[in-house]
This record gives structure tokens, C-alpha cells and sequence, in this order.
């Protein structure tokens, strides 16, 4: 049976069309079973609709709490029977019910090097810093907002002459190519969060996850555990 992903959106959907041309090159074996945003008018829906995926819209402000907006989301998402829940630029801080509802199969990838820049606004905030390097991120999601353990992040160099929409171009494009990478190491049960932490194959990752570090990659990376020296 294929592993089933829920992929979560409130934008234009860049990271759902990476993972879908990477299922479409069968470097990612799964199929996404649903796609919910939070916005009725996220430009992912359309492409889920093109692409044949069952949608759904829930709306933060038609419900009175974050609590019942975490109920309408799991109930949305259960109908579906996910393997794992992919976050994709979701634009709302998911409730501990929630979280704890999927335990180690929630995932979201965000646009820093954790722990440093959690939250909003990172490219700017690295651009304000002087910093060297950026990149994005790939974690388990806790209770923690951006704090849940590291799986795997990209490092992008800063540029003098970067821009925060120059940056966020060039981070975006790691995005499409660690997303699918580590969502094909857990749909084929390589990937997996225990008590003591990340496992990759069998092996305990380091906490800062595994480092990719290479120049404008052209397409997914193979990663085995035996490439780390944990």
C-alpha cells in the first residue's frame, strides 16, 4: 500500500508541486490523499484540483478557538488516513490536541536554520544579522512552535548583494528538493522519531539533523545513513 500523505497549505503551493513532481519522477514513492488550506483561495488548491487530489478549505475564523479549529482539521484529515501529515507553508499554530493527535507523523519545513529564526519574517532577519549563511529546515513538529526535532536542513550562502526576495527565491529552491528527499526516507520507512530522537536508517541523527550543503542543486539528493558519522 502506497504511503498516504495530507499535505497542509496556505499559499501558492510550491513545496505541494515539488513533492508531486517528485512522486511523477518516482523519486518519492507515496500519493498525497488530500490537500486542506486554511484559505479558500490558496493557488495550491488549484494545483491539487489539476492534479486530481481531494481538497478541503477549514478556515481559522469560523471557528471560536484554536481547540475547535484543531477538531475541524483532524476530523477533515482523518477521513483521509494519513501516514503522515506534511506541513507546507500553514500559515496557523497548531494546538497541542493537535500535535498530539500525530504523534511522529507531522512534519513541517521552515525557511531558517533552526534553531536559529524561528517564526516569521526570517529572510529579512538573517539580511539584518549580516549573517553568512541561511537555509530552511526540515523537523517533527511538538507543542513547540519551530522547536520540534531536526531532521534534515540545507544550507544556502548569503550573498552582498542579497535582497530579501533574492534570498527567499534561492532558499525556496532547497525547499523543493529537501522536502521530497526526506518525505521518500519516510515513506520507505527509513525515517522515524523515537524517544531518544531522529532516526535515519537505524541511526541516531545529531540534533541539528543531517546537513545538506551544495550549490544550486539540480534535482533530489540520496542520502544513505552510512553518509553520517553518527
Amino acid at each position: 500500500m502506497s504511503h498516504r500523505l495530507v499535505v497542509l497549505i496556505s499559499g501558492r503551493g510550491t513545496n505541494l508541486q515539488a513533492i508531486l513532481e517528485a512522486i511523477a519522477r518516482d523519486q518519492l514513492t507515496a500519493e498525497v490523499a488530500l490537500v486542506v488550506s486554511s484559505r479558500a483561495d490558496a493557488g495550491g488548491l488549484d494545483i491539487a484540483t489539476r492534479a486530481g487530489i481531494p481538497t478541503a478549505v477549514v478556515r481559522r475564523k469560523e471557528y471560536p478557538g484554536r481547540a475547535e479549529f484543531d477538531q475541524a482539521l483532524c476530523k477533515v484529515i482523518d477521513d483521509h488516513h494519513p501516514d503522515t501529515l506534511v506541513l507546507a507553508g500553514f500559515m496557523h499554530v497548531l494546538g497541542p490536541e493537535f500535535v498530539n493527535h500525530y504523534p511522529g507523523r507531522l512534519l513541517n519545513i521552515h525557511p531558517s536554520l533552526l534553531p536559529h529564526y524561528r517564526g516569521l519574517d526570517t529572510h529579512a532577519r538573517v539580511l539584518a544579522a549580516g549573517d553568512s549563511d541561511h537555509g530552511c529546515s526540515v523537523h517533527f513538529v511538538t507543542e513547540e512552535l519551530d522547536g520540534g526535532p531536526l531532521i534534515a536542513r540545507a544550507l544556502v550562502p548569503v550573498l552582498a548583494n542579497d535582497t530579501e526576495e533574492t534570498l527567499s527565491k534561492r532558499v525556496q529552491s532547497r525547499e523543493h528538493v529537501l522536502y521530497p528527499l526526506v518525505l521518500s526516507w519516510r515513506a520507505s520507512g527509513r525515517l522515524r522519531l523515537t524517544e531518544k530522537g531522529v532516526e535515519l536508517d537505524g541511526r541516531l541523527l545529531p540534533p541539528e539533523g543531517f546537513q545538506l550543503d551544495w550549490e544550486d542543486h539540480p534535482g533530489p539528493v540520496s542520502v544513505a545513513a552510512s553518509d553520517f558519522g553518527r
